[in-house]
């Protein structure tokens, strides 16, 4: 298949291998369009052709973040000369997206989780490459970064913070590579965090377990997304833990989970969490909660009982991601320390457990008051 012409498409791009050396393959249905496979394994579209009677190479994209159609599109593009040239670097500084997929993305999977890979790649491909791929690393200016940062900001703040971290990252590394002389990202200030989200009381926990058992009352094929729910708040899990749980990860009172956002975790189950789990079917494939129509693959994200039941409920200000707020102020509230909280949560970063400190405080400032006022009534009664 080297060297030869044929009809790409992504499941036979998908197989190319790498060899000692590089080598290309060309599609027969765009004169010019190819894959070059280089030995580090690294797959790219190219295009190579004339443009205005000038020869042309360019570099199209990484196979990783973009399809065959899109290929084509841009190659074709290229080819009529509507779309620009690729920006060349000083002295040969890579493009953005090159040294993206080349050097940066495979010393990042080595290191983190794959659910960290999965969102380091949707913020790529959707965010970063889009808007600073054909740049060379040198030619992106801390202007472009802010024009970039303040548009995203206006309907995602949450989401251009992390691209902006990860951005953060790729820039130091063509920094420590010497590609470029500074960061553009440095000194550029986040959008700010709210305030903690909110989290049920007792009594809206209550509310909410009752309307569960009413809505699987009336249809007993919601109980699977009810469980799902109930397991969230008795254990603080993240929503995609609880999805993506396999049987294999379930070990009697705990949860040995292979792929967290901060990697393997253990969780201990209540005996109430470990009723949940007893009660489950086991289905042909390896998911705790599977997809009704595909048994080999998680359930969907897409909990539509949540969205009922916290209307009911009268908690349409709760987020599913609160119940796991809840699990850490309900600890805290009772008295236990924020490093056994932390453990419990998973957080990595030990500040992201003191957002709950003040939990403590109020239940400190109301047992203040009563004490106050004990004593106040002991000295008038004196």
């Amino acid at each position: 298949m080297k060297g030869q012409r044929v009809r790409l498409t992504d499941a036979g791009v998908g197989k190319l291998q790498p060899d000692t050396t590089e080598y290309a393959v060309w599609d027969s249905e765009v004169p010019g369009l190819g894959v070059r496979v280089r030995p580090s394994g690294h797959r790219g579209f190219v295009w190579q052709g004339r443009v205005q009677g000038e020869p042309v190479r360019a570099t199209v994209g990484p196979v990783a973040l973009m399809t065959v159609e899109d290929a084509r599109k841009e190659a074709l593009a290229l080819s009529v000369g509507n779309a620009p040239r690729p920006a060349q670097g000083r002295s040969g500084t890579p493009l953005f997206r090159d040294f993206v997929q080349d050097e940066w993305l495979p010393a990042y999977r080595r290191r983190c989780a794959p659910s960290s890979c999965r969102s380091a790649n949707q913020v790529l491909e959707r965010q970063l490459i889009p808007a600073f791929g054909r740049l060379p690393l040198d030619a992106i200016r801390r202007i472009d970064v802010e024009r970039w940062f303040d548009a995203y900001s206006r309907t995602a703040p949450g989401g251009a913070n992390k691209a902006l971290e990860i951005l953060g990252q790729i820039m130091n590394a063509a920094l420590a590579a010497g590609h470029v002389g500074a960061s553009p990202v440095k000194g550029i200030a986040k959008n700010p965090r709210p305030k903690l989200s909110r989290f049920l009381s007792a009594g809206e926990i209550e509310r909410l377990h009752r309307v569960l058992d009413r809505l699987v009352g009336e249809r007993p094929s919601r109980r699977q997304q009810a469980d799902v729910i109930r397991l969230l708040l008795l254990t603080g899990c993240r929503v995609g833990e609880i999805l993506t749980l396999k049987w294999s990860e379930v070990d009697g009172d705990r949860l040995n989970l292979a792929n967290t956002k901060t990697g393997p975790r253990r969780v201990w189950l209540s005996q109430a969490a470990q009723a949940i789990l007893a009660r489950q079917p086991r289905a042909a494939g390896p998911y705790v909660f599977p997809s009704p129509r595909h048994p080999d693959k998680p359930l969907s994200p897409t909990l539509h009982l949540w969205h009922r039941a916290r209307k009911e409920a009268g908690l349409d200000d709760v987020r599913l991601h609160d119940l796991r707020h809840t699990v850490a102020s309900q600890a805290v509230a009772r008295g236990v320390p924020l490093s056994t909280v932390a453990r419990m949560l998973g957080h990595a970063d030990p500040r992201m457990t003191l957002r709950y400190a003040h939990v403590g405080d109020r239940d400190l400032q109301a047992a203040a008051e009563r004490i106050g006022r004990a004593i106040e009534a002991a000295m008038e009664s004196g």
